[in-house]
């Protein structure tokens, strides 16, 4: 299977590359724009010159099986119409586009094609927060806190607090018929967003504080009069009198302790057995993040 990989930033790098290079039947392409970077992330993979490609269509000329791109967000529609238009399934980090119109024709170019298109919501896959599916959630609470980063709304709430969207989406018990927002904003840069679905016998908060002292990540699920805590991904604690606590082992890799080994596999899975997997749900949590900027740019201006 040829796979190409689009973008070697940090994410590729740490989390992306180490699988699909591992992965037997995979023969990986990689292109990016930045000409310091190619050949020393390929040699560090040990990949012939000819798997290196400067720009995309020359990608494209190695008649590719599937592709995931990791290029900035800005550049998302332009390389992922441009690989479904070739007929290539297609992963792409979170968030498909900036702009819900353009994430919207995305999820329709790929329909009119019939050809995959997954979006990169590892979180789904992380063992901690896969368990909390199968625990009853009367209330859940998500907390995803960093340290002095601020930012203008819209690229705070697509390109981070999306995770915490759709871990919401994931994770309610039932349709949601409720949704509220609450943010403070200064000087243009969103300091903390709070989001809160409700539907029947269920409430769902999700939190991001910019500056809130500390980087975590912190989920819970209660109900039934039993919680189940995730710490940062990597240690789980589930309460019913007296806590249990089971923690990441120590040889686990990140990747697969962050859902990313998994869902890129699945992705790999899918198209190497013919399945096409489709984005619509995964546009449904852009819509959601769309009305989270509305609500934070009305009160900021109200």
């Amino acid at each position: 299977m040829k796979v190409g990989c689009i973008g070697l930033g940090d994410i590729a790098q740490k989390a992306y590359l180490p699988v699909l290079a591992t992965r037997p039947g995979v023969e990986l392409h990689l292109q990016t724009r930045t000409p310091a970077t190619l050949p020393r992330v390929a040699d560090g993979l040990h990949l012939p010159r000819g798997r290196r490609h400067a720009d995309l269509d020359a990608l494209l000329a190695q008649d590719l099986d599937a592709a995931f791109v990791h290029a900035p967000t800005q550049a998302h529609p332009e390389i992922v119409t441009r690989l479904l238009e070739a007929g290539v399934p297609t992963y792409v980090d979170k968030p498909l586009a900036y702009e819900l119109a353009d994430s919207a024709r995305l999820v329709s170019l790929a329909e009119e094609r019939n050809t995959s298109l997954a979006v990169g919501f590892n979180r789904r896959f992380a063992p901690g927060y896969a368990q909390c599916a199968d625990h009853p959630r009367e209330l859940i609470l998500l907390q995803k806190n960093r340290i002095g980063l601020p930012e203008e709304p819209r690229t705070m709430i697509l390109d981070d607090f999306i995770h915490v969207v759709d871990t919401l989406r994931f994770l309610v018990p039932g349709p949601i018929d409720d949704v509220t927002v609450r943010a403070r904003t200064e000087d243009g840069l969103l300091h903390h967003v709070v989001l809160q679905l409700a539907g029947d016998g269920f409430t769902a908060l999700g939190v991001m504080n910019r500056l809130s002292g500390s980087a975590e990540e912190i989920l819970e699920v209660s109900g039934q009069d039993r919680k189940r805590q995730v710490v940062n991904l990597a240690e789980v604690i589930d309460h019913k009198g007296r806590p249990t606590v089971r923690r990441r082992g120590d040889w686990v890799p990140v990747a697969r302790q962050r859902g990313i080994e998994q869902v890129v596999l699945a992705f790999l899975d899918a198209v190497g057995e013919g399945r096409t997997l489709s984005a619509r749900d995964a546009l449904a949590t852009h819509e959601l993040c769309e009305r989270v900027v509305r609500a934070v740019r009305e009160r900021a201006a109200a």
